[in-house]
């Protein structure tokens, strides 16, 4: 025989299946992750990007030629949009944070993710 080790595999029962209601499967939460929606870490996230939007508008709109140059203007009206939803969802982060509320629902998730992408 040679002295090469052989993989050996191993299977691993699942656990037996009771009735019961005492006996159901347990659901994990996730936990809180900084930045979570309705967690202070989240409102202030929407807080500086609702002041750096308001920055950068600053900056393109004291330009000396901001209305010659296209780009600018399109890129005020992207930013303008980016505060409007930023200064929202702060809002509903405060609102989060004074009534003591988790936002931890799935369709809650979906909105915050399509609206910031």
């Amino acid at each position: 025989m040679s002295s090469v080790s052989r993989p050996t595999v191993h299977p691993v029962e699942a656990p037996p299946y009771t009735d019961g209601p005492q006996n159901a499967l347990i659901r994990v939460r996730m936990k809180d992750v900084q930045g979570m929606p309705g967690t202070r870490g989240s409102l202030f996230l929407r807080l500086t990007q609702f002041v750096f939007g308001l920055v950068s508008i600053c900056v393109m709109g004291t330009t000396s030629d901001f209305r010659s140059v296209t780009a600018f203007c399109y890129l005020v009206s992207a930013v303008s949009v980016q505060i409007l939803w930023s200064l929202s969802l702060a809002v509903v982060d405060i609102y989060a944070l004074l009534v003591r509320r988790s936002l931890r629902k799935q369709i809650i998730f979906r909105l915050f993710t399509i609206g910031d992408g």
